[in-house]
């Protein structure tokens, strides 16, 4: 199938299905062998429009709610989050929504899918957080997404990326896609390993307008970032080789031993959510472990003191 006719696909997905798609294809319908993601381009979009009912999205009360919710998302920042001035607020790792679908085992920090909780919408303009672990040789067909910053952080195994813009990619861990949906994108995810599981982050970040043009970019980290204990690996503007993002947001990549320390200043006006990819380390004297966030908005100086061997997200947000 040629590009163009890919895209028009793509738009005519997106115009019928807006963003309730990109929660209802990614939790239903989604379970893949490799000879289907490899059909991307070939027509496997419309075998995945003629599997997507939007009626069996909006019978579930949890799932209506979400619905609606992400309708609202599209405003740069809908739902303001609970914080308080002097201490942290911690989203403790126990607390997240959980699916296992056999083949896909994901935790959600904020609501999505059939999770749905009014206080956990998102902070600023983070609004998904999921930490998703993959069996071998299973995945996500491709499926339409829009007017949303989506990246991928891997921490084990490989994820192989697919899109309508004729992008196509095996990522390592350590390594970053960021696809900027804007007017409409298809794309698919998948694990290409026929015997080891895929392990990996995905976040979606409102952009900072509707109907931008889709792109995509990607951070592979040098020879020197691999014990920087700090490093941009997502900017606004793309500086110091990030992955560009379209919206007022800064990411880093926290790598930390036993005992090393960092530190980051958050400016007033901004906020800052931290998330534990792995390890175990103290955020201004507070412990967070494995899947724990943890956020404020109070202006300062953030110490992060590693207890074992750490790997984290810092989210720096306008």
């Amino acid at each position: 199938m040629s590009l163009t006719l890919q895209q028009a696909l793509s738009d005519f997905i997106l115009q019928c299905f807006d963003l309730p798609a990109q929660r209802g294809l990614r939790e239903k319908n989604l379970l893949r062998g490799a000879a289907d993601v490899a059909l991307l381009g070939d027509g496997h979009e419309v075998t995945q429009l003629s599997e997507f009912h939007a009626g069996s999205i909006i019978g579930m009360q949890a799932q209506a709610n979400n619905l609606a919710l992400a309708g609202s998302a599209r405003n740069e920042h809908p739902f303001p989050m609970k914080t308080t001035e002097t201490t942290l607020n911690i989203r403790r790792a126990n607390e997240r929504g959980h699916a296992d679908h056999g083949w896909l085992n994901s935790h959600h920090t904020f609501s999505f899918a059939d999770y749905y909780d009014p206080a956990q919408m998102g902070f600023r303009s983070l609004r998904v957080i999921n930490d998703d672990r993959v069996a071998p040789g299973k995945g996500f067909g491709t499926h339409p997404h829009r007017d949303m910053e989506i990246f991928s952080y891997v921490l084990e195994g490989a994820l192989e990326h697919k899109d309508s813009m004729g992008n196509g990619s095996v990522l390592k861990p350590g390594q970053i896609q960021l696809m900027s949906a804007g007017s409409g994108v298809a794309h698919s995810e998948f694990n290409p390993s026929g015997s080891e599981p895929l392990h990996f982050l995905q976040t979606w970040i409102q952009p900072r307008e509707r109907g931008l043009t889709p792109s995509y970019t990607e951070w592979r980290p040098k020879s020197e970032h691999a014990d920087a204990p700090k490093v941009l690996v997502i900017s606004p503007d793309g500086r110091d080789g990030s992955a560009t993002i379209h919206q007022d947001a800064e990411i880093y990549r926290i790598r930390l031993q036993p005992g090393q320390t960092v530190t980051h200043e958050l400016k007033p006006g901004r906020g800052a959510w931290l998330q534990i990819a792995e390890g175990v380390l103290t955020l201004n004297g507070v412990t967070l472990a494995t899947g724990y966030g943890s956020s404020t908005e109070e202006p300062g100086t953030l110490k992060l003191s590693a207890n074992a061997a750490t790997e984290a997200l810092l989210f720096d947000l306008g």
